[in-house]
């Protein structure tokens, strides 16, 4: 089987199916080769958007992800209008408590990234139920959530079907086929063989499988509990970002704890440890979660690079443009991967931002 297309989009989690949607709607004709979304880390994931809760460190990447957080709101209100479906976008605000009172307790800001240190008193104004040890912690209010598992990866999926992105799941690229002259020729599958003007790999943690780029799995366990039913509202209004531990409400009474991190490559399932880690931190942050019914516990594998940095842009060859290695802000940069990387794919526009995540910073890249 021989098949032929302007774009192909190797992968199919939450960033292939945002660029192949971003790129269906500037006119390009695209093909996305999904071996299981299942396992994507965009269905995983809490569904944070938390560039300020991270405390990522001034720079390229707190820049990138500032710029993807502001791009939110309107990108998911696109995707709700051609759809008709709901992603779960809700700035709810994201509040950090702490056990140890910083030395410092002013963080750098600006009129578009306020933050505010609330003493123990205030904090559980904002948030009653906190546990004992919390002696205080930030708030966050340009800081949000998606609904990822339920909402925003059933709305990429069903916007780029409606536009006429071709999805082919249960597919397993093999291979990518180079020739001497820096160019993708075709990509084999175990159906066949698949050829394109231009590749773009978003594979996420199993990059490193198929070209020799530095993305290797971390894995992570979580699990959900569920507001019971006699409480007459939502006890929690915000996401608590704790130390080690974050509790993400969603708005209809649904809870997600996660997550672990654990450099143990692609080994699956869940651990009695890495289970009984969530509860117990989860229960010292925020008390009366033992008393909620759990609902569902599951795992996955986060993209990680030796910087933390995604790998975003050319690669060695002239045709593949490479979108990988988000690490824990997948969820997050969808909006502006997309957007750039459709910018340096069909136009040859190369955000000076672009140039701090290119490939080519990792000697080892082949």
């Amino acid at each position: 089987m021989k098949q032929q297309s302007e774009m192909i989009l190797i992968g199919g989690g939450l960033i292939g199916l945002s660029l192949a949607v971003e790129l269906k709607l500037r006119g390009a004709t695209v093909t996305v080769l999904s071996r299981n979304q299942q396992e994507a880390a965009g269905l995983v994931a809490a569904g944070m958007l938390a560039p300020q809760a991270e405390q990522i460190p001034s720079g390229p990447m707190l820049d990138l992800c500032l710029r993807s957080r502001a791009l939110y709101n309107d990108w998911t209100r696109k995707l709700e209008e051609m759809t008709g479906l709901e992603t779960g976008y809700w700035p709810c605000g994201i509040l950090a408590p702490v056990y140890e009172r910083p030395d410092c307790t002013t963080l750098p800001q600006t009129p578009e990234t306020p933050s505010y240190w609330l003493e123990r008193d205030a904090i559980l104004h904002q948030q009653p139920g906190l546990g004992n040890d919390v002696v205080g912690g930030w708030w966050f209010p340009q800081d949000a959530q998606v609904d990822n598992r339920r909402g925003l990866i059933k709305t990429l999926q069903t916007a780029a079907q409606e536009l006429g992105v071709t999805i082919i799941e249960g597919i397993t690229v093999e291979k990518i086929v180079t020739s001497p002259d820096q160019k993708v020729t075709e990509v084999q599958t175990n159906q066949g063989i698949f050829r394109a003007d231009h590749y773009i790999l978003t594979t996420g943690a199993w990059s490193g499988e198929l070209l020799s780029i530095p993305v290797y799995p971390r894995k992570g366990q979580m699990l959900s509990v569920r507001v019971p039913d006699d409480f007459k509202s939502l006890p929690l209004q915000q996401v608590l970002f704790g130390s080690n531990i974050y509790i993400v409400p969603r708005r209809d009474g649904l809870i997600v704890i996660g997550a672990t991190s654990e450099p143990v490559g692609f080994t699956t399932g869940l651990t009695p440890q890495g289970v009984e880690t969530l509860l117990s931190d989860a229960i010292r942050l925020y008390p009366i979660l033992k008393e909620f019914p759990i609902q569902e516990f599951w795992w996955g594998f986060r993209p990680e690079t030796p910087d933390l940095f995604p790998i975003l842009g050319p690669s060695s060859w002239d045709n593949l443009t490479l979108a990988v290695g988000h690490y824990r802000n997948g969820i997050l940069l969808a909006p502006v991967t997309a957007q750039l990387i459709a910018n340096w794919v069909l136009n040859a526009q190369s955000d000076p931002l672009l140039h701090h995540f290119r490939s080519d910073r990792f000697q080892t890249l082949r």
